[in-house]
């Protein structure tokens, strides 16, 4: 990449605290049970672990709210959670990272999603799911459908991160990027390909390397074509298809592939990871990171070089981690980045 000025990255983050941000999306609950193990149970052949703390965060698309609120005080958070323990924890949660929760709408007829890790060892034992994969009812979609277009003009940006966890459809996706760009306000999508979904008009979609060969309908063993390698065919496919600005796919170890509509060849940035300890979670900082520099202003191979940074902060980190603006700073600062 050429060499960013210091005073360029400052002047981008500086603008971080100043912008408005809403993140449409399924929303978790991430409880993890930390515990010391020093026994086999005489039950089963499985570990026995004596939980020592637990902890739980915002989880999904709360988790990229979560990321946001290291960076700006202006978010909101629109989403569904049940009429249930889970989901009045999560609401107090949120309201301590979210500027705006009242964009989450209470379904009386699903469980809020809880994920539970139980940990030992330093390592991850078991994860125990709770969730209902539905649909939200004509009425509660049509609440969050008449939100989002009342509160998008305020924005200067909107997330929408779908776990594929029935909120987001077509319908609500037609009527936020409509909105959005209505008011040219910049839209980013991080997809799931098990809900297949028309993005034209996002800004960018960010799919990992499988997520993006899947959409693509391709397969990791498709055969090349002119030398061309089967995460290129995906991407090819997928901007033909949704015709967005950008297209990120982050592909774990090796980094990220940025294909921009406005240049011939695709930019790579490889890893900047130092050390892995967790990857919970990266995709929710590398969406909230490289949303965060475009509506900074910045370049789309200035944002994913951020957002580049950002994920090798925090998948160095256990559990479902963020990071600050110092740490970001520190990183780019330290590379050839800038």
């Amino acid at each position: 990449m050429p060499r960013l000025p210091a005073d360029r990255l400052d002047a981008l983050l500086g603008r971080f605290a100043h912008l408005k941000v809403l993140v449409l999306g399924d929303l978790m609950l991430d409880e993890f049970l930390w515990g010391k193990v020093s026994r086999i149970s005489p039950e089963a052949p499985v570990p026995v672990v004596e939980v020592q703390r637990s902890e739980s965060y915002p989880g999904g698309a709360a988790n990229v709210v979560r990321n946001l609120a290291e960076f700006t005080p202006h978010t909101a958070v629109v989403g569904a959670v049940g009429r249930d323990t889970f989901g009045e924890t999560l609401k107090g949660l949120l309201s301590t990272h979210a500027s705006d929760v009242s964009g989450i709408v209470e379904v009386g007829d699903r469980h809020t999603i809880h994920k539970m890790r139980i940990i030992g060892r330093q390592q991850q034992i078991v994860r125990v799911d709770r969730e209902k994969i539905a649909p939200l009812l004509p009425r509660d979609a049509a609440t969050v459908i008449a939100f989002l277009k009342r509160e998008i003009p305020k924005f200067d940006a909107v997330i929408i991160e779908d776990y594929g966890k029935g909120l987001i459809t077509q319908e609500i996706v037609d009527a936020t990027i409509g909105e959005a760009r209505r008011h040219g306000k910049i839209v980013t999508v991080d997809l799931n390909p098990k809900n297949p979904l028309n993005w034209n008009g996002a800004t960018a979609v960010k799919p990992n390397r499988p997520e993006a060969i899947a959409c693509a309908g391709l397969h990791e063993d498709s055969p090349t074509a002119d030398g061309v390698d089967v995460v290129r065919q995906a991407a090819a496919i997928l901007r033909e298809r949704w015709q967005t600005d950008y297209l990120l796919i982050t592909l774990g170890e090796e980094g990220m592939l940025l294909f921009d509509k406005d240049k011939p060849a695709p930019y790579h940035t490889p890893t900047q990871a130092q050390k892995v300890f967790d990857v919970s979670g990266a995709g929710d900082t590398a969406i909230a990171l490289f949303t965060l520099a475009l509506a900074a202003g910045a370049t789309g191979i200035e944002a994913a070089e951020i957002s580049n940074h950002a994920s090798g902060v925090v998948v160095g980190k256990l559990g479902t981690a963020t990071l600050t603006l110092a740490e970001l700073r520190e990183s780019l600062l330290s590379s050839s980045a800038v």
